[in-house]
């Protein structure tokens, strides 16, 4: 049996901070079966409030190629214009997953964590 994938990214302030319009970019594993991923936001500031989204893209991901800020990306429905800890998940594939804190001090804190099944 396969072990699963686990990533995790902390973003400080907001994510157009970075420049690329979001955090860095988890890239699942399209091989595994059955494509399960959880997620769980957890905001580590209690002195700011922050307003952030989990994004997915169906566009290639993992290579060189792919440029974030030039994916098409799409708001998860559960965790969307957050503003306090949720979790969520992915039972259907898709290629990058991302974390994009829109509002909040350049002090406020989000971090994600995605957890990816194993597959057989």
């Amino acid at each position: 049996m396969a072990a699963g994938l686990r990533w995790s990214n902390t973003v400080t302030g907001l994510s157009s901070t970075f420049g690329l319009g979001s955090s860095l970019v988890f890239f699942p594993d399209l091989m595994l079966t059955p494509f399960n991923i959880g997620i769980g936001c957890v905001c580590n500031s209690t002195s700011a409030i922050t307003a952030y989204n989990v994004e997915h893209s169906f566009d290639a991901g993992g290579s060189s190629a792919f440029i974030s800020s030039n994916a098409t990306w799409f708001q998860n429905s559960t965790i969307s214009a957050a503003s306090s800890n949720l979790t969520g998940n992915y039972a259907f594939p898709v290629s990058a997953i991302r974390l994009n804190v829109t509002a909040g001090s350049s002090t406020g804190t989000v971090t994600m964590t995605a957890l990816q099944a194993g597959g057989i």
